[in-house]
């Protein structure tokens, strides 16, 4: 594992939404129920292997679940600190969500951080395929123009970390009480507060 002092010289970090930077609303289980999903199976992929027609049906209901929680999201704890720090020091900021663009914008409207972040460097499930595939973050560095060693992902869960592995980026996982991904994460704080702590 790195050291937060290592990746503090980092001038270009990229966060997942939901979980990340927000408090985690969505109950994915239910969302699985409602769409007929099997429960084992990845939502994104299993929409993504059904008829067209079908297939459209449910992103829709989905886009409109998913609104109404964007609505009302609310920041992780700390999460509005570290970005406005970040944002503060002049580094580059991006998110990559599975969740999709528009839905994404409104979150950060709803947690006060909309102008820490361009447009553009915001990528959803429609820009880039999700994660855990890497194409986003690479996305994010070709228009950066560094390379992906020079880029941190922050994220919550698993999908983020392999996602920063696979594009040789720096990964860091943040809001668990403990770090249940060791091999696949370079950063570990509790939550977005240690993580600004620890960056100093």
């Amino acid at each position: 594992m790195s050291s937060g002092t290592a990746l503090a010289q980092l001038r270009h970090w990229v966060f997942d939404m939901d979980g990340t930077l927000t408090i985690a609303v969505h109950d994915f289980a239910a969302i699985r129920r409602a769409l007929e999903i099997p429960p084992q199976d990845d939502i994104l992929a299993h929409l993504a292997a059904l008829p067209v027609a079908e297939a459209a049906a449910k992103h829709a209901w989905l886009l409109a679940h998913e609104r109404q929680l964007a609505e009302a999201a609310r920041p992780a704890p700390g999460a509005c600190e570290l970005v406005r720090a970040l944002h503060g020091r002049g580094c580059r900021l991006g998110i990559l969500t599975r969740n999709a663009r528009p839905l994404a914008l409104v979150t950060l409207e709803a947690i006060g951080l909309f102008d820490c972040f361009v447009v553009d460097d915001v990528l959803g499930r429609d820009e880039a395929p999700p994660k855990p595939q890497p194409h986003g973050l690479l996305q994010l560095a070709s228009r950066w123009a560094v390379a992906p060693g020079e880029l941190a992902m922050v994220g919550d869960f698993v999908h983020d970390l392999s996602c920063a592995r696979a594009a040789g980026a720096r990964s860091v996982l943040v809001n668990h009480p403990e770090n249940p991904w060791p091999e696949l994460t370079d950063l570990y704080a509790r939550d977005c507060a240690e993580l600004q702590r620890l960056l100093g």
